[in-house]
């Protein structure tokens, strides 16, 4: 980031329109949080032996904090970027290490009565610390190695949280490669993702399965998936290789097809090995093809068959050891796999419920009956979401959701106005972790996506959350407001 000298007061060119936005999402929120948490013995707003009381303090302590950040020079956050990001990574791995046991997770440090979550923080110091780096080295793993740096600076958190049982919260980092693609990332990777989320749904989904007694049908399933994608493959790369297209659908199909009639017939064996042996006689023909034509294109096949197949019988592992007991219940749940064993769906039902008797208009403010009744655990943190649909029904989720929409399409302009590359990636990383917890959040509330339990920016109530948004937000209106102080 180089300096110039033509630098104006930044108040003059603050988004305001971005402060107004947060500022009404944090009150709205607020007064949710007070009417999720309603209670007709104590009716005090700030009462802070209550959740709204609580909140309207981390407020306070937020709204401090981001005026900090706005007088804070904006070389610091450019400068200061490593060193941020080596104490909060730091600060992970010492929570890992000392921090007691929370409903299965080691991932809170209490100091009295408060009690903060460092993998919050995480975000913010993440953004900056790759942000700085695509500024100073760009982002073209094809030509560059170094580039996969990248990569790690994103999986380093995502390893540590995970370690402390936050799954949820480790996923959001994830959201960060939507910024990779849009500095260059080639769209492989978001397809390989896309892939390995489709093996693991179908393998978690018919796992328990069983086709023609011995088949298991979920990794029959996934092994079908990916033999069709590498036919598929070869044939956009290779359309003029008849000969050998024809060699792999039959050398695949034959016995595949000769596999189920004798199932049918009565010759029961496992499906999935002739299946495995194809591909294996598949990527052996594919790997001598290779040396005369198209090196890196049928290369490129080989590698994403082997890594498919090395994905799919890992993913059992990963659901079994990864995934806490509850996470496996509720993975279970929403794929309709098991039929709600211990009410595990019980959140999401009450939530439908709560939220459709809400209607067109909604109940009115502190007149949501299942909200008072405490019919939706947790209804003032994750599932906020609920209590927005039976106090101020279908018109007011749908003007929270469009809140949020302009506020993310705000960012995304300011982000592209920007002439230095670390802003620029910097503010598509906001843009990506807001985007990410509010598809989530909302979509585990309507019962569309697993339930994670991740808050919903500036709404849910939690001190952590509140202030790492804050934080987030903040530096990035810093940045954006001095942005003709650098090229």
């Amino acid at each position: 980031m180089n300096q110039r000298t033509d630098s104006g007061n930044f108040l003059k060119t603050m988004d305001y329109q971005v402060v107004f936005i947060y500022l009404f999402l944090v009150i709205w929120g607020w007064l949710t949080i007070y009417s999720a948490s309603y209670d007709y013995d104590s009716t005090r707003l700030l009462d802070l032996s209550q959740f709204s009381g609580k909140q309207f303090m981390w407020i306070g302590i937020s709204l401090v904090v981001g005026l900090l950040l706005l007088v804070i020079d904006s070389r610091w956050y450019y400068n200061a970027t490593e060193v941020i990001y080596i104490l909060v990574m730091a600060l992970l791995v010492l929570t890992l290490v000392i921090a007691s046991d929370v409903k299965g997770s080691r991932s809170w440090l209490i100091f009295g009565p408060v009690s903060i979550q460092p993998a919050e923080f995480a975000k913010f110091a993440t953004a900056l610390a790759l942000a700085k780096f695509i500024d100073k080295n760009g982002f073209n793993p094809r030509e560059s190695k170094r580039d996969y740096i990248a990569f790690l600076i994103i999986f380093l958190p995502i390893l540590i949280i995970i370690l402390q049982q936050e799954t949820g919260s480790a996923l959001v980092f994830l959201s960060l490669f939507l910024v990779l693609y849009r500095e260059g990332m080639s769209p492989r990777l978001l397809q390989a993702g896309c892939c390995a989320a489709a093996y693991f749904i179908i393998s978690v989904r018919y796992g328990s399965a069983v086709l023609w007694e011995k088949t298991e049908t979920g990794y029959f399933l996934v092994l079908l998936l990916i033999l069709a994608l590498m036919l598929l493959m070869f044939y956009l790369h290779n359309s003029r290789e008849k000969q050998s297209l024809w060699l792999l659908l039959g050398g695949n199909l034959l016995p595949l097809l000769a596999g189920i009639v004798c199932n049918l017939l009565g010759w029961h064996f496992n499906l999935c090995w002739p299946l495995l042996a194809t591909m294996t006689f598949s990527i052996s023909y594919l790997t001598v093809l290779s040396f005369r034509k198209n090196v890196r294109e049928i290369a490129s096949i080989v590698l994403f068959v082997v890594l498919s197949v090395a994905f799919l019988f890992t993913a059992d592992f990963f659901f079994d050891h990864v995934l806490k007991p509850h996470q496996q219940i509720r993975t279970q749940v929403f794929l309709g796999v098991v039929d709600d064993p211990t009410n595990a769906g019980y959140n999401v039902n009450q939530a439908k419920i709560s939220i459709g008797s809400g209607g067109l208009m909604g109940k009115g403010f502190l007149n949501g009956t299942q909200t008072k009744l405490k019919y939706v655990p947790e209804q003032h943190t994750d599932f906020i979401f609920c209590t927005i649909g039976e106090e101020w029904g279908f018109v007011g989720s749908a003007l929270l959701l469009l809140v949020y929409l302009y506020l993310m399409v705000r960012l995304i302009l300011m982000a592209e106005r920007q002439r230095s590359r670390f802003v620029r990636v910097y503010g598509y990383c906001v843009v990506s972790i807001f985007f990410f917890h509010v598809l989530i959040n909302v979509g585990m509330v309507l019962g569309i996506m697993p339930v994670i339990g991740i808050p919903l920016p500036f709404f849910s109530y939690g001190g952590s959350s509140l202030l790492s948004f804050t934080i987030l937000l903040f530096i990035f209106l810093k940045l954006d407001a001095e942005r003709l102080r650098y090229h």
